[in-house]
């Protein structure tokens, strides 16, 4: 096994960014129009909004990817969090997601937010251990999402 780095996005990714996220979504049909877009142009709806994308990369293959999506100043969601099914078991999440928190923290962000589904335990598990709170689910963009979770910093 090559050694994991985590690097930020680099549009030449954008195929593997994509196909990892829809592995997990189309598995649990949870796939939505608001995925596709962003997952087609992540350039356009998460770089150029003032979000950052980071990958796990394995050689010059991404195997994990987490996003930082700025809703409103102060406020971020945590969002496109995947780890190749080939990959799953091995703490890859942890970097991932401690990067995302890392990276809002320097920016000084009051909270990260995620929608997220009860289909999904394991990372539900995830988040919790990280210091997510369960928040009432008033204003999910998705459809298919039946969580909300924040993180206060």
């Amino acid at each position: 096994m090559k050694p994991v780095t985590i690097i930020a996005y680099e549009d030449r990714y954008q195929p593997q960014f994509k196909a990892l996220n829809l592995e997990w979504l189309d598995l649990h049909h949870l796939t939505e129009q608001r995925d596709l877009d962003v997952l087609n142009d992540p350039k356009t709806h998460i770089l150029e909004q003032g979000g950052f994308i980071y990958l796990a990369m394995e050689g010059e293959e991404v195997i994990g990817s987490a996003a930082l999506m700025k809703e409103h100043h102060g406020v971020y969601e945590l969002a496109k969090m995947a780890v190749g099914v080939n990959h799953r078991g091995k703490g890859l999440s942890k970097p991932l997601i401690e990067t995302c928190i890392q990276k809002a923290r320097a920016l000084k962000a009051e909270k990260i937010e995620l929608f997220s589904s009860s289909k999904l335990q394991p990372a539900l598990r995830l988040y919790e251990r990280y210091g997510f709170k369960h928040i009432p689910l008033e204003d999910s963009p998705f459809e298919t999402a039946d969580v909300k979770m924040v993180l206060m910093l």
